[in-house]
């Protein structure tokens, strides 16, 4: 394959004639409810750049959210993953298990913090790995409740999509959804539930929280509070300051289990191996994916050795779970983490996102926040900045723009009015500068 230039370069309309051809074949062989945020047909794809079939250049600015954190193409996992092909594709890790389930367990036992003694157990999604957290609460503390928060998302299985916030499109027309699952107020600061000002909407939220577990559920019949340290689909949502740290103390206290949902913020997309280490907390569970397997389907549930032995032998398991090729390339690209220093990496992006970003709040009308934590951005936008009202078709106008000029990004957000920036920690500064550039360029155009 040759070599894919790292720059932006247009040579066709976007999309152009033969991904036209193919969006015709699409539609008469895949269904309508598989939505597509551009409708281009990838060709090759390495560092931060996508080839298109109609070989245009685009900037990755979405990494196939969040999962290509090592790059579309790192040689290091091609490599384990032909290695692996070659020897054997499957085998169930039930049936006769083999070296690389093991040898990633014990790679992730030790890079989730905290110095406990850990399990884990691989599967196929996110939301496999969220559904199985679940599980495993369930068993160890025999109660039933489970915690979701507001502008959450877990996944399209039914457990994910009950615990995930949004109706539309995820759970609209799929119910019943799943029993006893409550839904508390997450710490927003942009948005504070409890009415609070940035700096002390985390402890006003986590009052609310605890009071509403308390007199609405029990503190005693919540087996699981389910929680993204960093809202991902919610719109790259960070927490108030003591948010986390009080719902974890009120989790010790009443022998809940706090489930940490890392699938889309982990893996060093925030400048550190898993998102709650900024907040200090350590979680009885942490769930991954997405940039877990470096581009190969691959989840995992982590948990403190006693939690996840409580489950019966049989009761956990998946035919395809922790697959040995989607193992290697995992082991492949913790390796990457590593030896290309991604975590500096991501710090380094997150640095780039607010000195070009963040200004916009000033100097733009439409924008009411800009986030950013490490390599992840979300600008949010509003029709009216004092009443904040959310602002969806300015969302989609920026990105209209930014895909018309070869720029890949994403939307986010509850009222589907935040531009999320997610690009691979290996892209090079100056093309994420330029894919920047085309955006703040969009944002100031309304």
């Amino acid at each position: 394959m040759a070599e894919v230039r790292q720059r932006r370069e247009i040579l066709t309309e976007l999309p152009g004639p033969r991904s036209r051809q193919l969006m015709e074949r699409r539609r008469a062989a895949v269904p309508a409810g598989v939505g597509i945020t551009m409708p281009v047909f990838a060709a090759a794809a390495a560092g931060g750049v996508v080839v298109d079939v109609d070989g245009n250049s685009l900037i990755d600015l979405g990494a196939g959210i969040a999962v290509l954190n090592v790059g579309s193409a790192a040689p290091a996992v091609a490599a384990a993953v032909s290695a692996q092909a070659a020897a054997f594709t499957h085998t169930c890790f039930q049936v006769t298990p083999y070296e690389g389930y093991v040898a990633l367990a014990e790679q992730l036992n030790s890079l989730v913090p905290g110095e406990v003694e850990r399990r884990s157990l691989f599967l196929n999604s996110g939301a496999e790995a969220v559904e199985n957290a679940v599980k495993v609460a369930r068993s160890a503390t025999g109660r039933q409740a489970v915690v979701a928060f507001d502008h959450a998302f877990h996944g399209r299985t039914l457990m994910g999509m009950t615990l995930t916030a949004k109706a539309a499109p995820y759970k609209r027309a799929f119910g019943p959804l799943a029993p006893e699952v409550y839904r508390l107020p997450y710490s927003y600061p942009y948005r504070c539930a409890a009415g609070a000002s940035y700096d002390e909407c985390g402890p006003a939220c986590a009052e609310m929280a605890i009071t509403m577990m308390d007199r609405q559920i029990g503190g005693d019949r919540i087996a699981a509070l389910v929680v993204e340290p960093v809202l991902g689909e919610g719109g790259v949502v960070v927490p108030g300051e003591g948010f986390l740290e009080a719902l974890s103390a009120y989790c010790e206290e009443n022998g809940i289990v706090f489930v940490a949902d890392e699938v889309q913020a982990g893996f060093a997309r925030t400048g550190k191996w898993f998102s709650i280490e900024h907040s200090g907390v350590v979680p009885d569970i942490v769930t991954t994916a997405k940039g877990l397997g470096g581009g190969l389907p691959i989840g995992g549930v982590t948990g403190r050795a006693e939690l996840m032995d409580s489950v019966h032998p049989g009761g956990l398991g998946s035919t395809f779970g922790g697959n040995p090729v989607c193992c290697a390339a995992a082991l492949a690209a913790i390796e990457e983490v590593r030896s290309k220093e991604l975590l500096q990496a991501a710090w380094r992006i997150g640095e780039i996102f607010s000195a070009r970003l963040r200004p916009l709040v000033e100097e733009c009308a439409a924008v009411g926040d800009v986030r950013v934590r490490g390599a992840m951005a979300a600008i949010e936008f509003v029709s009216d900045r004092k009443a904040r009202t959310p602002d969806q078709r300015a969302a989609s106008r920026v990105l209209a723009s930014c895909h018309e000029q070869g720029v890949i990004a994403l939307k986010a957000g509850t009222f589907d009015n935040v531009v999320r920036i997610l690009p691979p920690l290996v892209i090079g500064e100056e093309l994420l500068i330029d894919g920047l550039e085309v955006m703040e360029k969009a944002v100031r155009a309304l």
